[in-house]
């Protein structure tokens, strides 16, 4: 018997429910008689909000660092920055004695208006799979858990904790599901945060089919479910369906449920020693682990702060106007972002910061800047006399450098914002500075898409998201060119709100219908050819690259198969770069209803000026693969495909194509109501066909007149009772044919 057993061996029924509550807010509870330690979580995920515990205001959180919010690190497309930026954030749980850091969140961004989109990965759930996996093997590496959230389907703050996300499964497990599924795949998370909302009717914090089912019996995932703070709907029902930890704590109300439902045998006490144990496993995975000497360095993690906001601003536009000159030219920076940048989003994973860089002070160390305010941020009107300053500063410069985004007050945790637009302050600013000065710039600081109307009228746009702390210095550095831009979108931006698809029912109150399915973001608009702001995978740079040599290990794979892909990429440019190649799939079998294409691969590589690499991808039968209802798993249909490489996903530079085949058969059962077109061009259908044939030549649908085309498209649409209708066919025939095609296919399948 191990430590663990052995203390659960020893607990009493109280303890054990006990244990599966926290011991208030942040804290798990201790058994003291039996040497069970109490360990505390911290919110994050881009930076530590531990609870002050030592001063006067309980709800004040310590000075830490703060690290750029997801909206900024996803478009680094960069899994060992990632890794990087978890150890350092694992270094520091350890530091102030944290066991757990509550994140990543990887919820998709389905709509550009969820308010908590900035603490998101993106809009693909590859990308937010991949890159959240490397944050957790980085924090975890250093022995300290993760709670990967919210799961699942959480896309709204609107609503939250009653509102039913109702979809098809096809819909999860394409979309909602995989960032989930590849980091407990890839990273075992050590603990996953359930969300508040319900899925198509049922609280995900009593989801047996979420909770044990999917997450831990097809995923394998061993750790610790947790609920979100407060998301217990019926603590029974949940911990029955495999909801471990109830945070925070319950006051012992919930504690005392559990204990009455075992003694009334509605729940079972093996069941209870299982979620116990798997807390207790977790608990002493940390306490176990932990060593002292650990320090917070803020001076070190503000560097790597930086870094990592270098990698991941994106340059959207650029018609010359960067990088800026440092000498000689008058250079103007309008707005008050400029000198009080915002770094990141409100709610839960608000990090407090001291150590707050500015674009406006950092640019002063390389060259002499003009500054006007132009507008107060946190304002929607205009303010006639900073708005008059600032032009005129606009008329006498050579470059006006315009730092616009969205107040704290548009997007936050626990509400979503009602349009795309930035203030109109804002946008009156830089329409007026493009009427006086030719090369204007816009630096975006925002969690979310805007609208930007004036685009098309300015030289540049430089996307910097919430880039954390260091956002000024950062900002600066790609600005003049000290740093080469090398991010790329992880979320399309579109035109406007109407374009987005689910313009017309986000957000939900009750219930939300994700009527798109598993068109979300590019691979809607990519469908509909639809004209978008900037696409998925977008990012410039100062030098430029070419791709070249596209090469496949084999032309045709099969289920078991692994597929290599290589390209080159070549730096044409004149400068260093990294440069984001994405891989892209594209099912061109037409069995079913799939986007035009979808990311399954990407890389960063870094190139000097002439230099050439080979990138390469290894591709397996899921990257071909939709999610079958009928056969209620992965299927990927016999017929070509195309492997697409590109720089976003608008720019594909090269293609090839191969074939898949599959040994997997869909389920068939033939009945009356089965349609012609499902089995007349299969071998197994061969024999049935023979059967019905005869009689359909002979004029059952109406005789010679009909052509061909017209004629077999109305046999294909037909249910095999209605031949019926046309005479000729006795019910024994029919049921002979039915009898054939389940043999046939069963045959084939046995």
């Amino acid at each position: 018997m191990n430590k663990i057993d052995e203390i659960i061996s020893k607990l009493t029924l109280e303890e054990k429910a006990g244990l599966c509550s926290g011991a208030d807010f942040w804290h798990t509870k201790s058994v003291d008689r039996l040497g069970v330690p109490s360990v505390m979580v911290s919110d994050g995920p881009h930076g530590l909000r531990k609870q002050d515990l030592t001063g006067e205001d309980p709800n004040n959180s310590i000075e830490a660092v703060c690290f750029p919010a997801a909206c900024a690190t996803a478009c680094s497309f960069d899994r060992e920055l990632m890794y990087g930026m978890g150890e350092a954030l694992g270094e520091e749980c350890l530091a102030e004695d944290i066991s757990v850091i509550l994140g990543p969140a990887v919820n998709i961004k389905r709509s550009p208006l969820c308010g908590r989109n900035f603490e998101y990965v993106s809009e693909d759930p590859y990308l937010a799979g991949e890159l959240s996996a490397s944050y957790i093997n980085g924090v975890q590496s250093r022995n300290v858990g993760t709670s990967i959230k919210h799961f699942a389907a959480n896309s709204q703050e609107t609503a939250r904790m009653y509102c039913s996300s109702d979809m098809t499964e096809r819909t999860l497990r394409e979309i909602y599901f995989p960032a989930f599924e590849t980091a407990v795949k890839k990273s075992q998370p050590h603990t996953v945060m359930c969300s508040y909302n319900l899925i198509n009717g049922v609280y995900s914090s009593e989801n047996d089919w979420l909770l044990n089912k999917v997450l831990r019996d097809e995923w394998g995932f061993e750790g610790y479910v947790v609920s979100d703070w407060g998301a217990v709907n019926d603590r029974v029902k949940g911990l029955a369906a495999g909801l471990d930890l109830e945070m925070p704590a319950s006051g012992g109300l919930n504690d005392a449920k559990i204990v009455k439902a075992v003694k009334s045998g509605e729940l079972s006490e093996e069941l209870l020693d299982k979620a116990v144990k798997r807390i207790l496993t977790q608990v002493y995975r940390y306490h176990d682990n932990k060593t002292d000497g650990h320090v917070f360095d803020r001076q070190a993690d503000h560097k790597k702060a930086a870094d990592i906001a270098r990698e991941s601003i994106v340059l959207l536009k650029n018609e010359g106007a960067l990088p800026l000159p440092s000498n000689g030219a008058k250079l103007a920076f309008i707005g008050e972002f400029a000198q009080n940048p915002r770094i990141q989003g409100g709610g839960s994973s608000h990090i407090n910061t001291k150590n707050i860089s500015n674009a406006l002070e950092s640019a002063k160390k390389l060259c002499d800047i003009s500054y006007a305010k132009g507008f107060n941020r946190e304002e929607n009107d205009t303010d006639t006399a900073l708005l008059e300053e600032a032009v005129t500063l606009c008329k006498n410069s050579d470059a006006v450098i315009i730092f616009a985004g969205l107040p704290d007050s548009f997007e936050s945790e626990g509400y979503d914002r009602t349009h795309m637009r930035m203030p109109d302050c804002q946008n009156e600013l830089i329409e007026r500075a493009c009427e006086v000065n030719d090369n204007v710039i816009v630096v975006l600081h925002n969690g979310s898409p805007v609208e930007m109307p004036w685009n098309d009228k300015v030289s540049a746009v430089l996307e910097v998201y919430l880039c954390g702390e260091a956002t000024g210095e950062a900002t600066a550095d790609i600005l003049f060119g000290n740093a080469n831009p090398c991010g790329k979108l992880a979320e399309t931006i579109p035109m406007k709100l109407s374009d987005t698809p689910c313009a017309l029912t986000f957000p939900g109150r009750r219930h939300e219908y994700y009527g798109e399915g598993v068109f979300v973001g590019y691979r809607y608009y990519d469908k509909k050819e639809m004209q978008v702001r900037y696409p998925f995978g977008h990012g410039l740079s100062y030098t430029e690259f070419e791709y070249s040599d596209l090469r496949l290990s084999a032309n045709e794979v099969s289920d078991d198969d692994i597929l290599t892909v290589s390209v080159n990429v070549t730096n044409t440019g004149n400068c260093f770069g990294k440069e984001i190649v994405q891989l892209y799939v594209a099912d061109k079998t037409g069995f079913a209803v799939r986007p035009l294409q979808e990311l399954k691969g990407f890389d960063k590589v870094a190139l000097n000026p002439g230099e050439t690499k080979t990138v390469t991808f290894e591709l397996d039968s899921r990257a071909f693969s939709y999610f079958n209802e009928e056969l209620g798993s992965w299927y990927a249909p016999n017929g070509k495909y195309e492997i697409r490489i590109g720089k976003s996903s608008r720019n594909i530079c090269l293609t090839a194509g191969l074939v898949h085949t599959t040994s997997v058969r869909l389920p068939f059962k033939a009945h009356e109501n089965t349609v012609f077109s499902d089995f007349m061009d299969l071998p197994e259908g061969k024999e049935a066909m023979e059967l019905l044939l005869p009689m359909i030549s002979q004029g059952l649908l109406g005789g010679s007149h009909f052509d061909p085309k017209m004629h077999r498209g109305m046999i294909e649409g037909m249910p095999l009772r209605q031949i019926r209708s046309f005479g000729g066919i006795s019910d024994e025939l029919l049921q002979q044919a039915i009898d054939t095609l389940n043999r046939n296919f069963s045959k084939k399948n046995g």
